[in-house]
Formats: structure tokens, C-alpha cells, sequence
């Protein structure tokens, strides 16, 4: 698999920044702290995404250029949600530039719901889930954080997790965010889920 070549073309703080439509858009997003830019820093091979150790740090979205093959595509970083200490007022910010985002009727293929592998889904999880659900947003849900569970628990925590019910449009991947291994099994499904979509929407266009 070609490795992916990658570029920060726009860092949009409100609805008036956000670019052009252009290529096929993966969203990635998570709660704060669940390893989002470590996860993105790894699937791009270079410290593209600022990390840092104090949670919802991220008040921007941020979108990267990829080219893998003759693959083109836009990484979408959305702001980590449901950090304890922002205000009320901060909340609303956020829950506005992203519904502001997601009704700009953008070539949004899918959506990486990222979840922290020690806790599985919490309520935050469940409130985006629900709203992903309301505009019909397919999503491919990526565990993060599995070197904090050992090797020996990790099976009975991904079926106690799957058994609670998790919709996910491939079964969901388990990354520690500096795997190779993982990080090369995790672009391979990437994109196989935007061929697939990108089928899905020729086929609904040649119906019309």
C-alpha cells in the first residue's frame, strides 16, 4: 500500500473559513483526550497534528490534503468534544462550528468516530452517535488507547463493548496510535470504506 502523502491546507475557527468544497471528505472525531491527533500524526507518518497534554486544547477544524496512489481525499480534524472544564458558552461554540460544518453540504464521505478502548462509548459518544444518525452520516469507529488494556483483556473488552451495540461500516479497528502494524492495517480500511462509498454514490448518481 502506497503511503500517504499529506499537507495542512486550512485551519477554519468559524463558518466564514471553512474552504471550498473539493475532494472527498473523512472526518475524524473523538471526545477530548481520546487520542485524536496522536492517532492522525501516525496515519500521516509526520507530527502534522499539534498534541498536547492538556484536553480540548483543539478549538479549530483542520483539513489535510492526502494523496495515497491515485487516491485523493481531504483528512477533516474536527475539535475534541465533551471536555469537562469548558463553559457552557464554549460547548455551544463548538456544537455550532460543527453542525455549522456538517450543513454546508460538503462531499463529507464518511465519519471516524474515535473511541477511548479503556472506557468504550460514553454518554458524549452516544449524544454525537444519535446526532450522526439524524443526517444519515456513515462511520467507522477506531478504538484508541488499546496498549492500556493488556494483551489478555483485550478480546472480552471488544465483545463487551460490541455487545452493548456499536454500528460501525467495517468492525472496529484497535490502535495504540505508534503501531506500524496497526497504523497500515488502518489506512488499508480507510480507504476501502471510501471506494466503497465512492462506488455508492456513482451508482445512486447513474439512478437519477
Amino acid at each position: 500500500m502506497a503511503n500517504w502523502k499529506s499537507e495542512l491546507y486550512c485551519t477554519a475557527f468559524n463558518k466564514e473559513q471553512l474552504p471550498p468544497p473539493a475532494a472527498y471528505e473523512i472526518v475524524f472525531v473523538g471526545r477530548s483526550n481520546v487520542g485524536k491527533s496522536t492517532l492522525i500524526n501516525s496515519l500521516l507518518g509526520r507530527r502534522i497534528a499539534k498534541v498536547s497534554s492538556k484536553p480540548g486544547k483543539t478549538r479549530s477544524i483542520n483539513f489535510y490534503n492526502v494523496e495515497s496512489g491515485t487516491m485523493k481525499f481531504s483528512l477533516v480534524d474536527l475539535p475534541g468534544y465533551g471536555y469537562a472544564a469548558r463553559g457552557r458558552d464554549e460547548r455551544k461554540s463548538w456544537w455550532k462550528l460543527i453542525d455549522d460544518y456538517f450543513r454546508e453540504e460538503r462531499p463529507i464521505s464518511y465519519v471516524v468516530h474515535l473511541i477511548d478502548f479503556r472506557h468504550g462509548p460514553l454518554a458524549n459518544d452516544a449524544e454525537l452517535t444519535e446526532w450522526l444518525d439524524g443526517m444519515g452520516m456513515p462511520r467507522l469507529v477506531v478504538f484508541t488507547k488499546g496498549d492500556k488494556i493488556s494483551p489478555g483483556r483485550r478480546k472480552g473488552q471488544y465483545n463487551t463493548i460490541m455487545r452493548a451495540g456499536l454500528d460501525s461500516v467495517l468492525p472496529p479497528f484497535i490502535t495504540s496510535g505508534i503501531n506500524d502494524a496497526e497504523m497500515e492495517k488502518l489506512r488499508g480500511g480507510i480507504e476501502d470504506v471510501l471506494r466503497e462509498m465512492i462506488r455508492l454514490d456513482a451508482m445512486e448518481n447513474d439512478q437519477q
